[in-house]
């Protein structure tokens, strides 16, 4: 073993791939919990695993030019980080946004990697995107973008190479415009991108997924303390596809969302938000692109601009904005209010230290790894439906969501267990780790 400590490694990390904040935290994250077992097993010390799993298989940066409706050209960054195919053919979304660069594309593949290992899915961890911003932009214009795009992603895809879906920024409406585009280049109608329209090849159940399976494994870490969700009081950031449907399904099962969120502030709703309300905020988000103050003004309850909702007194509080939203004070302040349950439906929200008091205090943490799994497990569905070109049905996909959810929770239980206590976190990354280190060791150094 050429590393004299966990902490030598990590330092050998952020050396190697300097000005990768996001990327240093996300490795720190899963080398924390995987150390001993990636060390003491001689099979993963003779291959190297370590030194081999935090580098991608390839990363691709390529331009892309299109043209505005004022006729001026434009330049963006378009990216595709393959990382791993251990276990199955690179999977992962396509962001659009202006704060996309290298990093947190790195941070986000390599989360992607156990994610996939978790859901049993033969899926391998990817993830690709553009600075491009689709806000303020019209129809032709993000097709127009959508399609320089794909002119060159086209050559690192495959649905038996690289099958990529959408995430922030790229929606059913840019999955359509890439999708026409790569079936004009290639003259082939494949499952190469999921998130697709159910009328040509998309799952039911995709854009509620995450919400859906987040508010499942919520409910398998509540069954271990022998409780149920009915009259829980919930906290929720975010106001997007992921929020929405998991304040839907918390609503289906009898709890009381009271918060949601978007860059500007929160909204807090003592009464709860009910199925009447969510629809109003699915139209002002999807319709109107407004703002989540909106709310407020129509149901008079308070809006707390510039915060997250994390002051906010409950039960359970579930993380579905962004990464790095929940930080050491935000863990310390829901703690000290009784919360006792905590679930990331985004992507790394909770800073390293918050994660760290989480745990300490054992209380219920469930890592985006496990608990946000859900809308890549619905992705790995519609790759099936699209082999098959058998349709399921809404109940079907719906089972077949929440047994991957459960069978994700059994993992985190098996690997995590330590005398009486899950620590969740070790469970899901010890757990999707085994199963890529033992397929990289099965297949040599390649």
């Amino acid at each position: 073993m050429k590393y004299k400590s966990k902490q030598d490694f990590l330092n050998t990390v952020v050396d190697r791939f300097k000005d990768q904040p996001e990327f240093h935290q996300a490795v720190e994250e899963v080398i924390g919990s995987i150390w001993n077992v990636a060390t003491k097993n001689k099979d993963y010390v003779s291959a190297n695993i370590l030194d081999r799993i935090v580098v991608p298989d390839r990363s691709i940066l390529f331009r892309v030019s299109w043209v505005d409706d004022k006729g001026d050209v434009q330049v963006n960054l378009g990216y595709r980080i393959q990382f791993n195919s251990a276990i199955g053919p690179y999977k992962g979304g396509l962001r659009f946004h202006p704060n996309v660069n290298l990093g947190i594309l790195k941070f986000l593949a390599f989360e992607q990697v156990f994610k996939n290992s978790l859901t049993g899915l033969n899926m391998g961890g990817g993830k690709g995107g553009s600075n491009f911003d689709p806000k303020g932009k019209s129809d032709r214009e993000i097709m127009k973008f959508c399609q320089a795009f794909m002119n060159e992603l086209y050559r690192h895809i495959g649905r038996r190479t690289d099958i990529p879906a959408g995430d922030i920024g790229v929606g059913g409406r840019e999955i359509g415009y890439m999708f026409g585009q790569y079936k004009k280049i290639r003259n082939a109608f494949t499952g190469v991108l999921t998130g697709k329209g159910t009328n040509w090849g998309g799952s039911l159940i995709r854009p509620e997924a995450t919400g859906y399976g987040l508010v499942y494994f919520v409910l398998n870490m509540l069954e271990t303390r022998g409780e149920s969700i009915e009259g829980k009081t919930v906290t929720v950031s975010g106001s997007g596809n992921v929020a929405q449907y998991a304040c839907e399904k918390l609503i289906e099962l009898g709890a009381k969302p009271v918060t949601l969120s978007d860059s500007s502030g929160f909204i807090y709703d003592p009464d709860g938000i009910t199925q009447k309300k969510l629809e109003y905020v699915k139209k002002l988000k999807a319709v109107s692109s407004a703002r989540i103050s909106e709310y407020a003004k129509k149901y008079k309850v308070k809006f707390i601009p510039n915060k997250n909702p994390w002051s906010i007194k409950c039960d359970i509080a579930l993380p579905c904005a962004t990464q790095n939203e929940l930080d050491l004070k935000d863990a310390k302040q829901l703690v000290k209010n009784g919360c006792y349950v905590v679930a990331e439906g985004a992507n790394m929200p909770s800073t390293t230290d918050a994660v760290h008091h989480f745990v300490k205090e054992k209380i219920l943490f469930g890592p985006g790894k496990a608990a946000n799994a859900g809308g890549v497990a619905v992705s790995g569905i519609e790759m099936s439906q699209n082999s098959t070109r058998i349709p399921l049905t809404r109940e079907q996909v719906d089972k077949l969501l929440k047994d991957i959810m459960d069978k994700i929770h059994t993992t985190c239980v098996k690997y995590g267990t330590q005398k009486g206590f899950v620590n969740y976190v070790d469970g899901a990354n010890i757990g999707g780790f085994v199963r890529v280190a033992d397929s990289m060791v099965d297949q040599g150094v390649i």
